[in-house]
């Protein structure tokens, strides 16, 4: 997957290096976003996302947490994988620390925060889903069902954080320098 995120990244790089509709050239201004790039940006951000909010239900269930700190935990760490992907891309990009930190958190809070809002929200509203545990279809149903809705609800928020230079736009530039 990583792969295909550089390999989009790099394409729309190119198009951004043609302008496009954006004769300031590399401006932090308004920069192209289309749809396909969105998709990627929320991919990435769902993907961190996923794999915090399991893990964090897997350890809340195994713990026998009640409901409240089970998601708190989840939250927490959708955040923290998903600044941990992007992290990742821009230090192999030659970011120190500090620096890939930074970017991260411009590149995804906001993308992530609307994930976590759309994605619990829905859990919360899907009859039984609070009540389910991890070998109940159920449980998988309504967590697939989550992503699928917070996706859809937030491809639209990174394709206009993309289109004025924030979100994953300030990731982009990272992107496009690597080579593999």
């Amino acid at each position: 997957m990583e792969h295909d995120t550089h390999h989009a990244h790099g394409e729309h790089g190119h198009e951004h290096e043609h302008g496009h509709g954006n004769e300031q050239g590399h401006s932090h201004g308004n920069t192209p976003a289309n749809w396909r790039m969105a998709a990627q940006a929320t991919l990435h951000c769902l993907t961190g996302c996923a794999i915090g909010e399991i893990l964090g239900m897997a350890i809340g269930t195994a713990l026998a947490w009640h409901n409240a700190p089970t998601m708190a935990l989840a939250i927490a760490l959708a955040f923290v994988f998903g600044y941990a992907l992007t992290m990742r891309g821009v230090l192999r990009a030659g970011l120190d620390l500090r620096s890939a930190l930074r970017v991260a958190l411009a590149a995804d809070t906001v993308s992530i925060a609307m994930m976590e809002l759309v994605d619990n929200g829905t859990i919360l509203l899907f009859p039984g889903a609070m009540d389910a545990t991890l070998s109940d279809a159920l449980f998988w149903l309504s967590l697939a069902l989550s992503f699928a809705v917070a996706f859809v609800l937030t491809t639209p928020v990174n394709k206009w954080m993309i289109g004025r230079g924030k979100g994953h736009a300030v990731v982009h530039q990272y992107h496009s320098t690597t080579r593999h």
